[in-house]
């Protein structure tokens, strides 16, 4: 009898309007009467549910059929040029293994770190082209999140190696200091950015998991929605450290450069480079800054706003859906640098361009003689 009176006194209370603007952190220091539990009403156990999830926003379902078309076609397409244009950069540079110059090596190291991303694009089209289906296991969704963001960052740190190495040479051409080592320290170089690349991108193996969502599983990319607070810290520090710092270093290493490019190939008496070297230096310039901006700006730009706004505690659903549309609309343009850094090879190797023409010119003779019979 009075647990029937209890019940119904319960239902009948009306609860303060305060109470749905109690932060989360209040609600886990509160601690509440055992009777309390014992009839809980609907608000209040979507309420616990959201504490012990640890979700800060409210549960936000995100509109991205868009990902169907866009991301599937996007990745076929650097698969069919990434794939071959670095494997011949790969094979190029390695049938030269026993006299590299320290430019190839660090190519050499970028060619791989593009080649194993693409590898994985394959997996990726199948998951975006089934509506983010992903049949292939937790550890293989974690393997790929950690190739695109450790090819991602790879890729930013070799080039920021190929921009000061040709930084030195121009702008320091009497210097002894950074000769010294030679290929053994361009090699010693790489295994220490591979480190770096390695222990950034580590953390993706903790964050990146599957889950279910609408019935199916999904692989998330980031990090599942409940850890969204506890994967912010991470993802801005791997930003700055990953992309900011590096990008700063190769612009003022470029600012540089021009500067001392546009002067007189005699400056005071002293020679400042030769004319080839002068224009590899500024094709390199101009291709490397492009790829910087068209490929590596705009995803970390987009990436941080889209960690703001999904972390704040009263962000709509529509804005957060808005931010990640923009944030998953560029990541196209980051996976563009696999095929953007072998063109890059191709133009700063006077000697490559020189075979390609060669090869191009047999073909035309070929097809020519073809013809004609």
């Amino acid at each position: 009898m009075l647990s029937h009176l209890f019940r119904f006194s319960f239902r009948n209370v009306k609860m303060p309007d305060s109470f749905s603007t109690i932060p989360t952190e209040t609600l886990n220091s509160k601690t509440f009467p055992v009777d309390l539990y014992s009839h809980p009403t609907d608000s209040f156990i979507n309420a616990l549910s959201n504490v012990s999830s640890g979700a800060v926003n409210p549960r936000c379902t995100y509109k991205e059929d868009f990902k169907r078309i866009l991301l599937p076609a996007v990745y076929i397409i650097v698969f069919l040029l990434g794939f071959p244009l670095n494997a011949t950069v790969i094979l190029k540079i390695w049938r030269k293994r026993s006299n590299l110059s320290r430019n190839n090596i660090y190519m050499l190291n970028l060619a791989i770190a593009d080649f194993l991303y693409v590898m994985s694009l394959p997996l990726l089209v199948y998951n975006y082209a089934s509506h983010d289906y992903w049949p292939f296991g937790e550890f293989t969704c974690k393997m790929v999140r950690f190739q695109f963001y450790s090819n991602l960052h790879g890729s930013i740190l070799f080039l920021t190696c190929i921009s000061v190495q040709r930084y030195l040479a121009i702008c320091h051409p009497l210097a002894v200091w950074h000769k010294q080592g030679g290929r053994k320290m361009a090699w010693c170089v790489c295994g220490l950015v591979w480190l770096v690349v390695a222990s950034l991108c580590a953390p993706t193996f903790h964050f990146a998991a599957t889950g279910q969502q609408r019935n199916r599983t999904v692989c998330y990319d980031l990090s599942t929605p409940g850890r969204s607070v506890d994967y912010y810290p991470y993802g801005m520090a791997l930003t700055c450290l990953g992309f900011l710092l590096p990008f700063i270093g190769v612009m003022v290493c470029y600012c540089k450069m021009a500067f001392i490019l546009c002067r007189p190939v005699s400056y005071q008496g002293v020679s400042i480079a030769p004319g080839d070297k002068r224009d590899r230096a500024v094709r390199m310039i101009i291709i490397v800054a492009a790829v910087f901006c068209v490929s590596f700006l705009p995803f970390h730009l987009t990436k941080t706003l889209y960690l703001v706004v999904r972390t704040l505690p009263n962000a709509p659903c529509t804005t957060r859906n808005l931010f990640s549309i923009i944030y998953k609309s560029t990541r196209p343009f980051a996976s563009m640098n696999s095929f953007l850094d072998p063109i890059l090879f191709y133009f700063t190797q006077p000697r490559y361009r020189r075979s390609t023409r060669r090869f191009m010119r047999r073909v035309t003779t070929l097809k020519s003689r073809g013809s004609s019979d």
